[in-house]
Order: C-alpha cells, then structure tokens, then sequence
C-alpha cells in the first residue's frame, strides 16, 4: 500500500478544517483531490469519520459514506456531485456529508479513502458498518487524510 494518496486545497494533513465545512455552517465538503489510483481497481469508497466523538457521545460518529466511484475518479469538488455513486448514511440520519460539528472540543476528523477491486452491491442508505463488512477482502489501497475542527 503505498501509492494512493488523498489531499484537500483546503486544508493539510493534520490541520484545522476551515468553518465553512463545519455542519452547522455552510455543511459542504472541503474539495479532495485523489492520485495513485491502481489499474486494478475498480471502485473507490470514502469514509469521514470522528473518533473522538466516542468520549462525547459513546461512539465513533461517521459524517460521511460514499461508495462505488469511478476509479478515474481524481477530484471530488466542494460541494460534490458524483455521478452514478452510492451515498451512505451518516449519523445525522442524512444521506452525503455531514460536516464536522465536535459537541465539546476540537477533534480530529479522519477521511478513508479505500481502492476496491471490485463494485459494491449495495444501496443508497447503507452504514458504515454495512459498507466495511462489504469491503473485506477487497481493499487494494488505503489513504487517509486528517483535520481538525473546534466549536
């Protein structure tokens, strides 16, 4: 696993998500951009998530779930509209993203960015935890790409 990589315009590696991706601000996704993407695979899945909000709420919040993209995929604009994709569930009970809105401090958000050799036969409205069990077995590459916001 060494060459898929996932990066934002908007933000680097480690550091703090600007407001205007925050759910209860402007709620649109920082634009990602994708490289190194094999060959072999056939689909991507992304997964945004908060562990720690389990300290918070009792458990890892996901905030966004999408699957099936297009391995030509190399960018994911703000405020996406991919095409022919599968959009999950996140924890606000809402399809698509759900942007960072940490209840008592900052926490560190975490973008997975999974190659798959394969499609996944799924729907929209799937959970994290139906799309992980889904990928097992699948997953040629990971990237990972952390930010931080504060209330």
């Amino acid at each position: 696993m060494t060459g898929l990589e996932l990066k934002s315009s908007s933000f680097s590696d480690g550091d703090e998500i600007p407001k205007k991706y925050g759910y209860k601000h402007g709620n649109e996704n920082p634009p990602l951009s994708i490289n190194g993407i094999t060959s072999e695979t056939k689909s991507l899945t992304l997964i945004m998530d908060d562990p720690d909000a389990k300290a918070a709420v009792g458990k890892i919040w996901v905030h966004w779930v999408i699957c099936n993209i297009d391995p030509n995929t190399t960018e994911i604009p703000e405020s996406y509209s991919l095409q022919n994709i599968i959009n999950g569930k996140n924890d606000f009970g809402e399809l698509g993203y759900g942007g960072p809105a940490p209840p008592d401090k900052r926490h560190t958000y975490i973008f997975k960015l999974y190659a798959l050799d394969t499609k996944l036969d799924l729907q929209n409205g799937v959970t994290k935890d139906q799309v992980e069990n889904a990928m097992e077995g699948h997953i040629l590459e990971q990237a990972i790409l952390k930010g931080t916001y504060a209330p």
